[in-house]
């Protein structure tokens, strides 16, 4: 069981949800006991043996996922996480590789990429143990990491250091607050895009809202819409973001992406079967 929390942390990053990665964990746990003791002992590394088959999980969760995403109603956003949880066993260790604008990109990989470029570049497997996984030569994963990294560096830069980015969360939640549109239109880059994810299971945009003024102006239109709602700082992901709260009860997480000192993407989770760990 001291495998635990790198299975989880392994498996979350391979399919940016919380609840999938808790599934597949105890999916391997479950393949894992059903042996017999004497299997299990012939077994000569068992966390090699269960990072392989929740690798091999999650694989195919993706292939998968690739149809249950066509049928999704609306954007998919991955899973936001909060900081810290119950059980330190079930912890993902929050750093670069979990911040969503990571995990949006992760998105954009092909299923055999994006577990190869997590196994190595990410949790250091080396190429010989991910084509175990993967069911292809050391060679061909090679080639599926070194794709991956190509889309990693056409993405936007990383943002830049936690308390700046911070403080411009802090200025942009002051100004949505206020509802003065025209600060939050100088808090924006001019090509700033926002993404909600309702799932079909809350009220949100079914398409991207793209341009700075906008994302300003739609702000403003959920404030009108939504009174009653306490935004609160939290760490999403890593990163500083925002929560909105109604009686006590989480409706949507913010996460954002900022870059030269303005914010380029919000993402929006109002998806009620993605907001579990924060309630």
């Amino acid at each position: 069981m001291s495998e635990r929390r790198q299975l989880i942390n392994l498996a979350y990053r391979l399919l940016g949800s919380l609840s999938d990665a808790e599934d597949v964990v105890q999916e391997t746990y479950a393949r894992w006991y059903a042996m017999s003791g004497q299997q299990r002992d012939a077994i000569g590394s068992p966390g090699a043996w269960l990072t392989t088959v929740a690798g091999r999980i999650c694989l195919d969760l993706l292939r998968s996922a690739r149809v249950r995403r066509e049928r999704y109603v609306g954007e998919w956003v991955p899973e936001p996480l909060p900081d810290g949880g119950d059980d330190p066993a079930d912890r993902v260790t929050l750093d670069e590789s979990v911040s969503m604008a990571f995990l949006v990109v992760l998105e954009s990989m092909t299923p055999a990429e994006r577990v190869a470029f997590v196994l190595h570049d990410v949790f250091r497997y080396p190429f010989g143990d991910v084509a175990e996984i993967v069911g292809r030569t050391p060679a061909a994963c090679r080639q599926l990491a070194s794709s991956a990294r190509r889309r990693i560096r056409a993405a936007p830069a990383p943002a830049g250091p936690a308390a700046q980015q911070a403080a411009l969360v802090r200025e942009f939640k002051q100004a949505w607050e206020a509802r003065d549109v025209q600060a939050l239109i100088g808090l924006l880059d001019p090509d700033a895009v926002a993404v909600a994810d309702g799932g079909g299971l809350a009220s949100a945009a079914l398409h991207p809202t793209e341009g700075g003024e906008r994302v300003a102006r739609a702000c403003i239109d959920i404030a009108g819409r939504l009174p009653g709602v306490t935004l609160l700082e939290r760490t999403v992901n890593g990163q500083p973001g925002l929560v909105a709260q109604r009686d006590g009860i989480t409706i949507t997480v913010y996460a954002f992406a900022v870059a030269a000192g303005r914010i380029t993407r919000i993402w929006a989770v109002r998806n009620p079967e993605k907001l579990r760990p924060w309630t």
